[in-house]
C-alpha cells in the first residue's frame, strides 16, 4: 500500500466538503479528465462518480465507487480504470491542534494486470501521483 500525506491549514470539515462535492474530483486527482455523472447520493456508500480517464482520444470511461465514509473523517473509494485495474483508495481527515488538518491518502491496486506490479514498483508509480493529487486537493480546500 501506497501512503502520502498533507497538511492543510483549514479544518476537516472544509476538506471534506471538497470530497463530498464529485464534481470537482477531476480537478484535484491526477488523471481524472472529465466528470460526466455523480450519483445524487454522493458521497454515500455506494455511490458513484463516473469519469474519464487520460487524455483524449485515449480516455478510458470508468467509475468511482464510495466504500465506505465517515462524515468529515474518511472517504474510502474503489477507483476503477478498466481494463487495467482498480484500485481501493482511502482519505483520512486528521485534525490537528492548529485547526488544520492533516490529509492521509492510502492507495492499494486490487483488480486487474496493475495489481500484479511489485510494491515497489506500485510505489514509484502511485507515491508521486498521489502527492500531487493531495497537493491540489489541499489548494481546492484553502482557496474555495
Amino acid at each position: 500500500m501506497v501512503v502520502v500525506s498533507q497538511r492543510v491549514p483549514v479544518p476537516p470539515e472544509r476538506v471534506f466538503a471538497v470530497l463530498s462535492d464529485g464534481w470537482l474530483y477531476a480537478s484535484w486527482v491526477v488523471g481524472a479528465s472529465h466528470i460526466r455523472q455523480v450519483d445524487g447520493h454522493w458521497p454515500q456508500t455506494g455511490a458513484r462518480i463516473h469519469h474519464s480517464i487520460g487524455p483524449w482520444p485515449t480516455q478510458v470511461q470508468d467509475t468511482s465507487c464510495v466504500l465506505a465514509v465517515e462524515d468529515g473523517k474518511l472517504l474510502e473509494l474503489e477507483a476503477r480504470m478498466w481494463p487495467m485495474g482498480a484500485a481501493k483508495i482511502t482519505l483520512t481527515l486528521i485534525p490537528d491542534s492548529d485547526g488544520g488538518t492533516e490529509i492521509q491518502m492510502a492507495e492499494k491496486l486490487v483488480k486487474g494486470p496493475l495489481s500484479l506490479l511489485p510494491q515497489p514498483v506500485q510505489n514509484v508509480l502511485l507515491g508521486p501521483r498521489n502527492t500531487e493529487s493531495l497537493k491540489r486537493l489541499a489548494d481546492i480546500a484553502v482557496h474555495r
